[in-house]
């Protein structure tokens, strides 16, 4: 049986929603996301889970950085991580792999934290990063660090979106779109993909605008910029839509595109998981392009 890979799935480590509960006990509340049970319930998780996925579990978005000072924020980040790699290894029928927390308020600790716990294990197959960290852009200064790293050890950054505190109308349906398009081009202009030559980046939600919005990339910016936009991995997180993700692949390539399904969200109990795998399946795409799709392209980026 061929294993499909769901390269972006979360879950939500208990021991570090405690922590911060102890110092923030309304976050539930205010993060109401957090509520669903597959996020922390395995029992939930592996109800009629397909017998050939396998997920890579990352953590759900809550960031020590939005809580704590750069000390906490970077201890909370590592036992994060080696629960996170506690669950990928009890539970190996379900989980191929986790991706890592940083904190974004520590940096030198996030770089350590990717040279000591993250190569050190093959589990850990990168690290998630935000669309914005601490109400500055991913491409910020400050964080190019991080970028120079991952090219390093040439590991996948994840890139998750985030609300953009500044704005009033944020929404669940079309606000992360449009601010992970903002930070792909903000990656793009700061020129890291021209910097790190290893740099791999997963983009959530199949690249969000940018494939539709094609011919405004190709003729609103620099030639450089649009091959650059190129350069990004994306995953099939859509909930369904084969058309747009043949788009997708139009503009990114076949190559540069892996099975994710952002389970356990959007339906309930436990994820949109059969609605992507249907669609890839509806997809007017090659047999070799979809089981690449499924598994080995995401395979060849962590090789």
């Amino acid at each position: 049986m061929d294993i499909k890979i769901d390269a972006f799935a979360h879950v939500l480590p208990t021991d570090l929603l405690n922590n911060i509960k102890n110092d923030f006990p309304d976050v539930i509340e205010k993060n109401q996301f957090l509520k669903i049970p597959a996020l922390t319930d395995l029992n939930i998780r592996r109800k009629n889970f397909p017998k050939d996925v396998k997920q890579i579990i990352s953590n759900v978005n809550l960031n020590p950085e939005d809580y704590f000072d750069g000390k906490k924020a970077a201890q909370l980040c590592w036992d994060a991580n080696e629960e996170l790699l506690k669950l990928a290894n009890e539970n190996e029928d379900i989980f191929a792999g986790a991706v890592a927390m940083v904190p974004m308020n520590n940096i030198p600790k996030a770089i350590e934290i990717i040279e000591q716990q993250v190569v050190s294990n093959d589990k850990f197959v990168g690290i998630q990063l935000f669309t914005q960290a601490l109400d500055k852009s991913i491409a910020s200064v400050e964080y190019e660090p991080i970028f120079l790293e991952m090219s390093k050890v040439d590991l996948p950054i994840f890139l998750h979106p985030v609300f953009d505190n500044n704005k009033r109308d944020n929404n669940i349906t079309f606000s992360w779109e449009y601010e992970l398009t903002q930070a792909m081009m903000q990656i793009v202009q700061a020129g890291y993909f021209e910097k790190y030559p290893n740099l791999k980046i997963i983009v959530h939600h199949a690249g969000a605008m940018v494939p539709f919005f094609a011919g405004r990339i190709k003729y609103t910016m620099t030639d450089q910029e649009y091959r650059d936009f190129k350069k990004f991995y994306v995953d099939t997180a859509i909930l369904g839509n084969p058309k747009a993700l043949e788009l997708a692949i139009d503009f990114f390539g076949s190559e540069h595109m892996v099975f994710g399904t952002d389970a356990p969200f959007a339906v309930m109990p436990n994820g949109a998981t059969e609605q992507i795998v249907d669609a890839i399946n509806e997809m007017r795409v090659s047999t070799t392009t979809r089981d690449d799709i499924f598994s080995n392209n995401f395979l060849k980026i962590i090789r």
